[in-house]
């Protein structure tokens, strides 16, 4: 049995625009570092090395509430400390909570031997993402442990799909230095959806699959449609409308809001062409007075990594 693990968890990007609450892909380079001891008394300990101010209550905190299910579920005799270095800020909108769920059923898991598949990992990661939007969704977990772009089927019972990543395939990420938190963000949604946009979206959502399957840009950026959710939430980022604008003029695919925000996600064919999005987008702000990160990122197909301690 293994005693320690060091982990990268990754940043990810829900609902991809036309995929809300089932859509997701994941991000390379931004993610959490989070380090796991086996240790000899029962239950979790947290501890954070970041700055972030998150509770070390392992019933307050999405690491130790996930943790907590798996040691519940297994009747273990033994406990974990785990040390996360909170990479993504809370409230960005790239799956911070997701990361730290995510991130620590993947790391027991494994440092148990690998007794659970990727569809039950996902779904003890899910008992601590509820904790942090107010529902149990998979849209940011699944993408960081299968990798890649991945669809919700179904959330009962849990059925996740890989779908396959274009090669040229690039993500340009810009993160406003404001806080939207889910559980808020999602109470601004409608209920009731007039039929016409129901259409529209889920033609979207296939249309970007099989975009996905066949590597058609061209497709991509015609499917990277919102009709649905978008109105709702982009009133709360600041020049939303002008980030987009900006994306496509200086050739990016499309351009959404990532989960509930502030991030905004865009996607390109090629480096060059995210880079060059990620420099639209920070024109966009410069006069702005609004403090941002940006960053460039290929598709992650592999998901959490193992890091050498």
């Amino acid at each position: 049995m293994i005693t320690n693990l060091k982990i990268f968890s990754p940043a990810t990007v829900a609902n991809v625009s036309c995929g809300f609450d089932v859509l997701g892909f994941c991000l390379d380079g931004i993610g959490d570092i989070m380090i796991f001891e086996k240790t000899s008394e029962p239950g979790i300990k947290i501890e954070h090395i970041d700055e972030y101010g998150l509770s070390t209550d392992n019933s307050m905190n999405v690491a130790g509430i996930t943790a907590n299910a798996m040691l519940d579920h297994l009747r273990l005799d033994h406990g974990y400390r785990i040390i996360i270095d909170k990479k993504i800020k809370p409230g960005s909108g790239i799956g911070s909570s997701a990361a730290s769920a995510s991130g620590t059923a993947f790391a027991i898991n494994h440092m148990l031997g690998n007794p659970f598949n990727k569809n039950e990992v996902t779904k003890f990661a899910m008992k601590g993402e509820a904790f942090a939007s107010g529902a149990e969704h998979a849209d940011n977990l699944a993408p960081g442990i299968f990798g890649g772009f991945t669809l919700v089927k179904s959330i009962d019972p849990l059925t996740i799909i890989e779908l396959p990543t274009p090669k040229e395939l690039f993500a340009t990420i810009i993160h406003p230095q404001i806080e939207i938190k889910t559980s808020e963000s999602r109470g601004l949604l409608p209920k009731e959806v007039p039929l016409k946009n129901a259409i529209k979206q889920w033609a979207e959502l296939g249309s970007l699959v099989h975009a996905l399957h066949t590597s058609d840009y061209d497709l991509i950026k015609k499917s990277l449609t919102d009709v649905i959710i978008e109105p709702y939430r982009s009133p709360l980022i600041p020049y939303f409308n002008d980030l987009k604008r900006a994306c496509l003029d200086v050739g990016g695919l499309g351009c959404g809001i990532s989960g509930s925000g502030p991030s905004v996600f865009a996607l390109s064919r090629g480096e060059d062409t995210a880079t060059t999005v990620a420099e639209a987008f920070k024109a966009v702000y410069k006069d702005a007075g609004i403090g941002y990160d940006v960053y460039i990122s290929p598709i992650n197909t592999n998901g959490i990594k193992i890091l050498d301690n």
